[in-house]
């Protein structure tokens, strides 16, 4: 049985830090091995010149790799980053970015993922990410 939008949110208000939450981000889809969450543009996300911060990038592609790890996996599990990677291909200004993690591998103890954030007003590539992730439980 597919997750639904609304269990992934809860998902994500009941297991991430204020900090992460503070960022708006919503779920927008999920899937079996994917998840999409959407980063609302904000001045404070912002950095000089009006571009949003590479942090919040990475914080945004982390915690949607969490959502499709649970997605996947029928539930929230306990798990932590491993490892991270990003490359920025372009800023993104004053439009919301699209976050799309899609797992490549899923086993026992480790989870795999590629991670794509789009702008949405230009559809645009930002930045991709590959992330890592141990599963504790």
């Amino acid at each position: 049985m597919t997750m639904t939008t609304a269990e992934a949110d809860k998902i994500l208000s009941a297991n991430f830090a204020p900090w992460v939450l503070d960022l708006g981000l919503t779920v927008e889809a999920v899937g079996q091995d994917r998840a999409i969450l959407r980063l609302p543009w904000s001045q404070r996300l912002a950095r000089e010149g009006g571009a949003l911060s590479g942090q919040a990038l990475m914080a945004a592609a982390d915690t949607a790799t969490v959502i499709a790890v649970s997605a996947a996996r029928g539930g929230y599990g306990p798990m932590t980053t491993v490892q991270q990677s990003t490359s920025f291909q372009r800023a993104v200004s004053g439009s919301d970015v699209l976050i799309e993690s899609v797992l490549t591998k899923l086993g026992r103890r480790m989870a795999f993922a590629d991670i794509t954030l789009t702008a949405e007003e230009s559809g645009e590539l930002a930045a991709r990410a590959s992330t890592v992730y141990a599963l504790l439980g």
